[in-house]
């Protein structure tokens, strides 16, 4: 069975839906925001490698050098909760699904994937960036979630 950074088109699909998710967040009056300090100039690159990684591909993110879960989640922390900003980031996932055309079941579980991702594993800590682990390792998601 393909896993799911296979049936999404492998490096260069998920890179193509980074891009398609950075340029749908930054068009979000309320999303862009996250961005309004500014970012990475490789920002959709890393973001693509972090999902080739958590989807099943090989270790693009850790490999490359661009950081740990622990750094990724510290990023994402200490901002207080944001939950209006976390819809509308996940309805613009589904719009960049839709974008580079994916279609179920993939599409589903990456839905499923951004959903849990944003409104759990990179919120746990909104309170302080201290409270991240240092020893975090990229979540895992298949066909069927969580591994």
């Amino acid at each position: 069975m393909e896993s799911v950074y296979e049936a999404a088109g492998g490096d260069e699909g998920l890179l193509r839906l980074a891009a398609a998710w950075h340029e749908r967040v930054l068009a979000d009056e309320v999303v862009s925001h996250a961005f309004s300090h500014g970012f990475h100039p490789q920002h959709t690159e890393r973001l693509a490698a972090y999902w080739v990684e958590a989807l099943g591909g090989p270790p693009a993110f850790t490999s490359a050098g661009y950081g740990t879960e622990s750094s990724v989640v510290h990023m994402h922390s200490g901002n207080g909760e944001h939950l209006e900003m976390d819809r509308r980031a996940i309805v613009c996932f589904g719009q960049a699904l839709d974008d580079v055309g994916l279609t179920d079941p993939v599409r589903q579980v990456l839905y499923d994937y951004f959903a849990w991702a944003t409104s759990v594993s990179m919120a746990r800590y909104h309170g302080s960036k201290d409270s991240v682990p240092r020893d975090l390792t990229i979540p895992q998601w298949s066909w069927d979630g969580l591994v």
